[in-house]
């Protein structure tokens, strides 16, 4: 793993790990907490800022890296053109990894980052191009960064992030099953599944009463201190007579996690295992979340609020998998409506459990790592120095 210090922090096991320093004012950890929180335009250029700053600190630092470790391929994050620059200007063959939604154009589907749906006319497309249009003007600091590197490593046509992905091929986590319905192409884009550990041999034990309605939250690492979303649906569980479990992965003090009235508030658990034993699951749209949710086969009540999880709403709300809701118009009431439809709507269970059924046939880490080996494998097909 080659990062940028500090995010070796967020690893979940003891990998080897090659790390380079942050650019002055831009630590890892402080980077992502404003993009947690970008309140804003103003927000969202500031994120761009940190994203291309990041990637001109790569491009500094990581070329001589890769030629110290005499590496022979690299499976690049497809949210960092650097990758794809220095791969291509070192001529090492690289694969996409789409850890987020993957950023593979589509006229039909709009940009990740909105919960628009998927275009079936003319206003639909006419709606994503101009959405698309927005983004270029955001963009700009990016785009400046990419021709400015490109052009210090001698390539030619490399101007945006999808022009820095590998022309062999990219692999996501997000499955067809979830996905809007994509044209063929001839760039492989290979929709695996979540990639996980086995599951532990012993099973997370929890004391249910199996007369009630068990729901299960989490907001992810970096939205937990969100105590008002946490209260919202903590009172609707209370109208509703069911249980809640609350992971606000160490984001709430002692105190607001005793306040909320949680049937159980938690930093962390076993999410997999306890998401088997759910009925539903609330979550902020984080794709690790909602992956896990739907291989358990259980509906959710999305609340989107940074990063690709409106686009990741619009997709379960398209396949019928759960609800969205904006988490800045949160009411207990809207929640306590939201749910009891989850509840006792057979439809969105039986859908979800098709999904299930779906994302175990994806291939999952095995074909992962049998198509990282095929396509990086010495001059595969697709791949030349010149691309």
């Amino acid at each position: 793993m080659l990062l940028q210090e500090g995010a070796e922090a967020f690893l979940s096991q003891n990998v080897p790990v090659v790390t380079f320093p942050s650019s002055p004012g831009r630590s890892t950890t402080e980077v992502i907490r404003r993009a947690a929180n970008p309140r804003g335009p103003l927000g969202v250029l500031r994120t761009v800022s940190d994203s291309a700053a990041l990637t001109d600190n790569t491009c500094r630092h990581v070329p001589g890296i890769l030629s110290q470790l005499n590496v022979d391929a690299l499976v690049a994050d497809q949210m960092e053109p650097a990758a794809g620059l220095i791969a291509r200007h070192l001529g090492i063959p690289f694969v996409s990894f789409a850890c987020a939604v993957p950023l593979e154009r589509d006229e039909r589907i709009p940009p990740p980052y909105l919960d628009w749906p998927y275009a079936t006319d003319e206003a639909g497309l006419k709606r994503n191009r101009g959405g698309e249009m927005v983004a270029s003007l955001l963009l700009r600091a990016q785009r400046a960064t990419i021709r400015r590197w490109a052009a210090r490593f001698g390539l030619s046509g490399l101007q945006t992030l999808e022009d820095c992905l590998s022309p062999i091929g990219t692999i996501a986590q997000l499955p067809g099953a979830l996905d809007f319905p994509r044209a063929p192409s001839a760039r492989p884009l290979l929709q695996v599944g979540p990639l996980r550990d086995p599951p532990p041999l012993k099973p997370f034990a929890l004391d249910i009463d199996r007369a009630r309605p068990f729901v299960f939250m989490s907001l992810g690492t970096l939205q937990g201190h969100r105590y008002a979303i946490f209260e919202a649906v903590a009172r609707a569980c209370h109208r509703l007579n069911a249980q809640l479990m609350v992971a606000h992965c160490g984001g709430l003090t002692p105190g607001q996690a005793e306040r909320l009235g949680a049937t159980w508030a938690v930093d962390f658990v076993p999410q997999r295992d306890v998401l088997a034993q759910a009925d539903v699951c609330v979550t902020h749209g984080g794709q690790n979340t909602v992956l896990d949710a739907l291989e358990a086969g259980k509906p959710m009540l999305v609340l989107p609020i940074a990063f690709d999880q409106p686009g990741l709403a619009a997709r379960i709300v398209h396949h019928g998998v759960g609800i969205k809701l904006s988490p800045r118009r949160l009411s207990p009431k809207r929640v306590e409506e939201a749910l009891q439809r989850l509840l006792t709507d057979p439809a969105y269970a039986e859908r979800s459990r098709a999904a299930s059924d779906a994302i175990a046939s994806s291939g999952g880490l095995a074909e992962t790592v049998n198509s990282i080996e095929r396509w990086s494998a010495p001059e595969p097909t697709g791949w030349s120095k010149a691309n």
